[in-house]
């Protein structure tokens, strides 16, 4: 049996959506460490992996991927969101100032 979810990581990928705001919307894409992106539209963690859905399958048919928090190598968040939004994450600097 896999492990249930343990947002106690180094992981920052996997603390990202173990922890992720209810006020967020749950989609965007992965990037995978090999490049592969993977738009989703919903997800579920368990352990070490993360469960990704698609809305329409990919070239081979499938509609999930399972993928190891260690094989993520960033996430976009496909949503116009105003950037104060994301301190519901953990992000914390000066919004609405531009450099």
């Amino acid at each position: 049996m896999i492990s249930p979810v343990q947002t106690s990581t180094s992981n920052p990928m996997q603390r990202l959506f173990a922890e992720w705001p209810v006020s967020i919307p749950r989609k965007g894409i992965v990037i995978t460490v090999h490049g592969e992106t993977i738009q989703f539209v919903e997800f579920m963690i368990t352990g070490e992996l993360l469960l990704l859905e698609r809305q329409t399958p990919d070239v081979s048919g499938a509609r999930r991927v399972i993928l190891d928090f260690n094989n993520i190598a960033s996430t976009k968040i496909m949503d116009a969101l105003e950037m104060s939004r994301f301190t519901a994450f953990g992000f914390r600097g000066p919004v609405g100032v531009n450099s």
